[in-house]
């Protein structure tokens, strides 16, 4: 194997690609721990409006958050099917609920272009930049910044 094709695959990365909204976001595919249906939880008094509450998970205490509430595109649908992306964060397993999953993508990490301020109605500061493929838009979530902002609201 030459040096151009193991450069080429260390700029590989497998985006998860899911529906928050109207919106195409995605992820890398190594954050996520899996992917599932659970929305049985406990609800948490006080908690921000975005929780949608706690869920034991073969003994994990997980929060989930519902993620078109936490971007601004309106609660997620949960009479729509909607699916829980479970990552781990600072050290916490995180539920993230998403309208619906949709494919994984390969993309180039250097043809990954810098997020514009505001991407369809989500604040750019959620996303580590974008992915144009021929015929969409993929918005490359930044999971800890979307975390972090738990704290001021």
């Amino acid at each position: 194997m030459d040096n151009t094709s193991t450069q080429l695959n260390q700029n590989l990365i497998e985006l998860s690609t899911f529906l928050v909204g109207d919106a195409l976001c995605g992820m890398d595919i190594l954050t996520i721990q899996e992917i599932n249906k659970l929305i049985d939880m406990t609800s948490v008094p006080q908690a921000p409006s975005y929780v949608l509450g706690i869920l034991n998970l073969r003994g994990q205490i997980i929060t989930s958050i519902d993620l078109g509430k936490k971007l601004g595109l309106g609660e997620t649908d949960m009479s729509q099917d909607p699916r829980n992306i479970i990552v781990n964060s600072r050290g916490e397993h995180i539920g993230l609920m998403v309208k619906q999953i949709s494919d994984v993508v390969q993309a180039d990490k250097d043809k990954f272009e810098p997020p514009p301020s505001n991407m369809g109605g989500i604040q750019g500061e959620f996303f580590t930049g974008v992915y144009k493929m021929k015929n969409k838009l993929i918005g490359i979530l930044d999971v800890e910044k979307v975390l972090k902002m738990d704290e001021k609201k």
